[in-house]
């Protein structure tokens, strides 16, 4: 049983630390939210008032925080972890941030003494919620090494990406990817009503035909077809419009870099925009379906 400070208790933080707890690990964890604090309590964490209180005596600190800059300020800000941690203890983020900010907190925590992995995970709320989510380690060996067994309890899928960074490479490139395949789900699912056919007999079609994808087998915008999709609870969000429209957007940062032109990113990226401009930044990415056809069933009024 190993001592585990978690910061970040959202909605996909208090699932995965409900594994830690039931693989027996004894976890305190701290939020800015007090429901999401009271809802870890409901899975066995030990609440701290302050991230120093949460890492006084961890050996193993994990953060799962919605952006960048909120990393950076968890480990680097006055009274975050790189202050109250004590050094030699093993830090692993897995929020989903730049590559940028992922490389400066590896070069910090190994300045201070930490050993850093960035750790982003895959597999939504779902796959929090049953233990199956996919981590994709940046970092040395032996660090990755030495934490996938307090990875493992909330994994389906461990991979190793690379040098500090790489975790958050693929991450960043896997959800654009996954929003390309949405907009297209979405402009199908679109096209398909309008030409006058079932939503389930097309859906049926393509799920065992080439237009198959994980967003259409999964998330497919339309009610009643796919018993996951957060059509069917009026796009009430598993992946809001704003992390997706962050997640894209990281992956155009990161192609502007390297000279490369994203099209198909751009296309994704525009549509969840409209929807944060038209105030449904909090629903969820697959209403992206209002933007192509605002009459689509199962939208909210």
């Amino acid at each position: 049983m190993a001592k585990i400070a978690w910061i970040g208790l959202g909605n996909m933080g208090v699932p995965m630390v409900g594994h830690l707890v039931r693989a027996g690990h004894d976890v305190s964890g701290f939020d800015i939210s007090e429901a999401a604090m009271s809802r870890a309590r409901e899975v066995g964490v030990r609440t701290a008032s302050s991230i120093r209180e949460a890492c006084a005596e961890a050996q193993v600190v994990f953060t799962m925080l919605p952006k960048g800059e909120h990393a950076i300020d968890v480990y680097t800000g006055d009274d975050g972890v790189f202050d109250t941690a004590q050094p030699g203890t093993l830090l692993i983020d897995s929020s989903t941030i730049d590559v940028e900010s992922a490389g400066r907190l590896h070069e910090q925590a190994l300045k201070a003494g930490f050993t850093f992995i960035d750790a982003p995970v895959s597999g939504g709320i779902s796959g929090a919620a049953a233990g199956t989510l996919t981590f994709m380690l940046g970092g040395e060996e032996t660090a990755v090494a030495s934490a996938k067994e307090y990875i493992e309890p909330m994994a389906g899928n461990i991979f190793h990406a690379g040098a500090a960074g790489s975790g958050q490479a693929a991450k960043i490139v896997n959800n654009m990817m996954l929003m390309i395949s949405l907009q297209g789900a979405a402009e199908g699912a679109v096209l398909a009503r309008k030409l006058g056919l079932d939503a389930q007999t097309f859906w049926n079609i393509a799920a065992v035909s080439s237009g198959e994808s994980w967003a259409m087998r999964t998330w497919y915008p339309v009610p009643g077809v796919v018993d996951t999709a957060a059509a069917n609870n009026e796009f009430r969000a598993t992946f809001s419009a704003m992390l997706a429209h962050k997640d894209v957007g990281l992956a155009m940062q990161a192609a502007e870099i390297s000279g490369v032109d994203l099209p198909a990113a751009k296309t994704a990226f525009n549509s969840l925009e409209q929807l944060l401009e038209d105030g449904f930044a909090e629903r969820d990415c697959s209403m992206i379906i209002r933007t192509i056809d605002p009459e689509a069933p199962g939208l909210p009024e």
